[in-house]
């Protein structure tokens, strides 16, 4: 009997409503298993996942019966709540509507997961707002300014 056999990989980037910068260095990595153990649940392979006090990204193995937006959808709204519950933030806690998803080939992995991992670095030479403009430029992804996430200039 014939099987599937795919392979596709996926960056996630999205970013704290408003972009506040209200993840904590002190509870981050929490945070990043607890989106890890969602990804693992709902059958998909977490490869990477690191971020900014005001964003995240992620990067999967996903199988084609997972939709995407479904997956994203869990992963903001259970972590929202986390964070809401364990009161990590001293704010409400919430993550802006929208995502940014980005596909690689299996070639490139080394390279998006050592991105990922440096996320903190990265930062300190290039904005957010830098940063996914160059996703959107490079994925030749058209946009309107107005639909993109909240900048803080």
């Amino acid at each position: 009997m014939p099987g599937t056999f795919t392979q596709i990989y996926i960056q996630i980037v999205f970013a704290v409503k408003g972009r506040k910068s209200l993840i904590g260095s002190h509870w981050e990595e929490e945070l990043f298993k607890y989106i890890s153990g969602i990804v693992r649940n709902k059958d998909q392979k977490m490869l990477s996942i690191n971020g900014m006090p005001d964003h995240i990204h992620f990067l999967i193995g996903m199988k084609p019966t997972c939709c995407l937006s479904d997956l994203v959808r869990e992963v903001k709204k259970s972590s929202n709540g986390f964070i809401n519950e364990k009161r990590f933030s001293k704010s409400k806690f919430e993550w802006q509507g929208g995502y940014g998803a980005f596909s690689y080939s299996h070639s490139n992995l080394d390279a998006v997961i050592c991105y990922i991992r440096d996320q903190k670095r990265h930062h300190q030479k290039k904005t957010f707002k830098e940063e996914y403009m160059e996703f959107l430029t490079k994925f030749n992804i058209e946009f309107k300014d107005e639909y993109l996430f909240e900048w803080i200039d």
